[in-house]
């Protein structure tokens, strides 16, 4: 099982899918694009993608001119019917690729909170064993309208569209189910100033959030990676 990693940011590691890619034993191939690493062509030397999240928004092809590429990457790996996974930035990039309509600003969450599944989602393969409603890890400004043929898998009220399907295995979370409490903690650290910005009170507020939501999230997240790599 080979495996195409699109990372878009710095810091912004695989987690719980990286977790369940080792269960499985699969080959990794971290592709940085930002930083000038060539994309394949195509998808015939992969059996799968992951494109994670990042700070920048998914329209911005002027800084980031790479952005097209991938657009057209996913699609031929939806082709050829191969499973692909958007992340946060990733999703919103899968939702591009299929036509879905990106909103800059207007959604912003962060920390852990609630999302609940469609009644769609009871029939898909990746969240079918998922609680109806359970936290999860949420660090986003944007959202997106959903492509017309994609399925609505889960939301919230802050952002309609948090999972989606397109076709047999091509996946969009604007949720964060990776990050598990390690990652977010690392990130926490990694990206302080950052945060501190806009919110003030995490730093002492992280380990009472961690405590109350990490068990569940942590658990929630690691089902889906798992639920995800077996569709590969």
């Amino acid at each position: 099982m080979r495996v195409l990693v699109v990372q878009n940011f710095d810091n912004t590691g695989l987690g719980q899918v990286g977790a369940a890619l080792a269960e499985a034993g699969a080959d990794l191939d971290v592709r940085l694009p930002y930083k000038g690493d060539a994309l394949p062509r195509d998808a015939t030397r992969h059996d799968a993608m992951v494109v994670l999240g990042g700070g920048q928004n998914a329209l911005d092809d002027e800084d980031y001119p790479y952005f097209p590429a991938l657009l057209e990457l996913t699609r031929d790996f939806a082709g050829k019917d191969r499973a692909v996974l958007g992340i946060c930035l990733g999703g919103q990039l899968v939702a591009r690729a299929f036509g879905g309509e990106n909103r800059i600003g207007g959604a912003n969450e962060f920390g852990w909170r609630g999302v609940s599944l469609t009644p769609d989602a009871k029939a898909d393969p990746v969240l079918s064993a998922l609680p109806e409603t359970f936290p999860i890890f949420q660090w986003h400004d944007d959202t997106f309208e959903l492509p017309d043929d994609a399925v609505r898998l889960a939301g919230n009220d802050v952002a309609e569209n948090q999972a989606f399907r397109v076709g047999r295995a091509v996946y969009g979370f604007q949720f964060h189910f990776e990050a598990d409490r390690p990652l977010v903690k690392d990130w926490s650290s990694s990206f302080a100033p950052t945060i501190a910005a806009r919110h003030p009170d995490w730093a002492g507020e992280l380990e009472d959030e961690m405590a109350r939501n990490g068990p569940d999230a942590d658990a929630a997240g690691l089902a889906i990676a798992r639920a995800w790599v077996a569709t590969i």
